[in-house]
């Protein structure tokens, strides 16, 4: 386990939770804004994309009350990406999550995660910031991410592709 806080708690992804990504990664209203509909992935596909040994993401799953409901990926930003966004010598984490049991949604529960991941990096790996880059549609998850201390950096045009158009995207940060 990596952390907790209260009913939540946060370890590191096992062999045998690729049963659960294929679950919340094959849901549309889940892939509505993480992968994109038009992008399920079944067994296979999350053993290549999840459990490549070269991967630098810390992978994640999300359990509250004793049951697994997400996933969260922790990285730290490489010199390129640090310079694209405008770092240099600071300490920089990016994360992505999603709440894969849709009956866990708009209960609180992402707010507590988001800000026990806050607390978990700059605790435990000394970030001086942490960033990430939602879609600037996803007004849900955005309002959540400002309600845990983030803030607008700038707009990234064009920067994902999702469902066969580039969407932009809010480049967006916490730093105490």
């Amino acid at each position: 386990m990596l952390f907790h806080n209260g009913k939540l708690k946060v370890r590191k992804l096992e062999k045998e939770d690729n049963v659960l990504l294929a679950k919340w990664l094959s849901d549309p209203l889940v892939l509505e804004f993480y992968e994109g509909r038009d992008n399920p992935f079944d067994l296979e596909k999350v053993n290549e994309v999840f459990f490549a040994a070269e991967d630098e993401e810390v992978k994640c799953i999300v359990e509250y009350d004793g049951n697994e409901i997400g996933y969260i990926q922790f990285y730290q930003l490489d010199d390129k990406t640090k310079k694209e966004y405008g770092y240099f010598t600071e300490n920089v984490y990016g994360m992505d999550q999603f709440i894969g049991e849709i009956e866990y949604w708009n209960k609180g529960i992402g707010t507590l995660l988001i800000t026990s991941m806050i607390k978990f990096l700059i605790e435990d790996k000394s970030a001086d910031r942490i960033v990430m880059d939602p879609q600037k549609r996803n007004t849900r998850a955005i309002k959540c991410y400002e309600k845990c201390g983030f803030n607008k950096v700038k707009l990234l045009p064009s920067r994902e592709l999702h469902e066969g158009k580039y969407q932009d995207c809010w480049l967006i940060e916490y730093h105490q």
